[in-house]
């Protein structure tokens, strides 16, 4: 599999998707400037921002967070209102609230996004100063417990983590123990509810991640398996999950792929490249519209299949522009007449439950789920982190949250580097995982602390486990 033939990605082909997205870029935003309501230079200003920090995101010392926060946003600000005012003549699919359509309130909101990008930025520049980027080589021996055990129990750790992902997935769709919007069927004792969110968020990916290092540190030439078994875990995790995020996980494993055979200067069979493409590929668009049919049967009153199938593949079209949370959320949030430190503390303060609305739903914007039964169904409207911090109707406390995110996010990336084994796949994973709950801010913000808990205790469990595989090793005297 990995072979001194084909380079993973060639500098030409870099230099020509750089030129593709260019264009793309400029030709919408020709297309979009003569349509858009408020004044050209804040329009232009925006998009000069948008464009830099998704490019900075994939600069040389870019790390993970960087780059997965600047797709996010550049997705749900620039692209979703770029697209919406050229072709949809600037109707939303979701509430923006009070937001008039006025040119004032149109730059407003561009204001707000900017500023809070600009957060972003300086909180990457300053991270790579003064406290953290990826080396150029990486010591193989910190995750030598693992690699060993790896080594020598292959087929068992394969097919093991197969019938793990394989019961966890089953039993969390008979049971619903826990799906996206819906209350849960079944609560498990002893926390074990708890246990299987983590596993079907990004515990199971993460072990995937394990077994994808070891495979590629150890240069095997059935690499073709491990992959596959990886993506494998990402669709039958998100179909039992009734999620269509399928994309994330598996993405962020990919392109810790790219980044991890870029810094060993490995080689990657073109065969290999292309297989992994289209598995991916097939799997994630069956995985899209298999759970919007399965989202429609459970959340909707029956219907013939013909009408449920059509309704899910229309859904799925929507969803690669409309999902993104972002620009909807500041347009809301910036146009909100009561703006000021009580609402900035009262959204701070906001408690989970399954029984009411949420905060942004009851009080920003006119719910779509105000009359969704509370019983089955919990969903939620979500303003992203940049709205989140406009809550105050301050930019200088939305550019310092925002920046203060960024580091923290960065100090976090960082610890998972240091105490993950120096494991990359690891790190794009979990700096995907951060990036996403960012770009998803404003739901019990308190309640973040699980998410991140929830990481480091990961990180330290890898850990352990291999400074006891290790001395196990060492004692059996496989290891020096």
């Amino acid at each position: 599999m990995i072979s001194r033939d084909v380079r993973l990605i060639s500098p030409r082909c870099t230099r020509a998707a750089l030129y593709v997205v260019a264009l793309f870029i400029a030709t919408l935003t020709a297309a979009a400037l003569v349509r858009y309501p408020g004044k050209g230079y804040v329009y232009l200003v925006f998009t000069a921002i948008s464009a830099s920090f998704l490019y900075f995101g994939f600069r040389k010392r870019a790390i993970f967070f960087d780059a997965f926060i600047g797709g996010f946003l550049w997705l749900g600000f620039w692209l979703k209102l770029t697209v919406t005012v050229v072709f949809a003549n600037g109707q939303f699919r979701h509430p923006v609230g009070a937001f008039d359509g006025s040119p004032e309130a149109y730059d407003k909101a561009l204001l707000v996004a900017t500023t809070g990008m600009l957060g972003f930025l300086a909180a990457s520049l300053i991270r790579e100063k003064f406290i953290f980027n990826y080396p150029n080589e990486i010591d193989r021996t910190p995750f030598r417990g693992w690699l060993t055990l790896y080594k020598h129990n292959r087929a068992i750790v394969l097919w093991g983590f197969v019938a793990l992902v394989m019961v966890v997935a089953v039993t969390n769709a008979y049971f619903g123990i826990y799906q996206r919007g819906a209350v849960p069927s079944t609560v498990l004792p002893y926390g074990l509810s708890g246990i299987y969110k983590w596993l079907l968020l990004f515990g199971l990916a993460t072990f995937s991640s394990v077994i994808l290092y070891c495979e590629f540190i150890q240069q095997r030439k059935a690499t073709y398996t491990a992959t596959f078994v990886s993506l494998l875990e990402t669709f039958l995790s998100n179909v039992s999950l009734l999620s269509r995020g399928m994309i994330l996980n598996a993405g962020a494993l990919l392109y810790g792929i790219y980044r991890f055979c870029s810094i060993l200067s490995l080689r990657i069979n073109k065969r290999y490249v292309l297989i992994t493409i289209a598995t991916f590929s097939a799997l994630f668009v069956v995985s899209v519209i298999l759970v919007n049919l399965l989202r429609l049967l459970i959340y909707n009153d029956p219907s013939p299949y013909g009408h449920l199938a059509k309704e899910a593949w229309s859904s799925t079209m929507a969803l690669f522009v409309g999902r993104w949370v972002g620009i909807e959320g500041v347009m809301a949030v910036s146009s909100y007449s009561e703006l000021g430190m009580d609402l900035w503390g009262d959204a701070w303060g906001e408690r989970f439950s399954y029984d009411s609305l949420s905060f942004y739903d009851s009080t920003i914007i006119e719910s779509p789920y105000v009359n969704s039964d509370l019983s089955k169904t919990h969903f939620v409207s979500l303003p992203g982190v940049i709205a989140f911090s406009f809550y105050s109707g301050s930019f200088l406390i939305l550019f310092l949250t925002v920046f203060v995110f960024g580091l923290f996010a960065a100090v976090l990336e960082r610890f998972v580097f240091k105490l993950g084994g120096e494991n990359i796949i690891l790190c794009s994973l979990l700096g995907q995982v951060i990036a996403y709950r960012y770009a998803h801010f404003g739901y019990v913000p308190q309640q973040s602390y699980l998410l991140f808990g929830s990481i480091i205790l990961n990180v330290i469990l890898f850990y352990v486990a291999n400074r006891a595989l290790s001395l196990w090793y060492v004692k059996r005297g496989i290891l020096q």
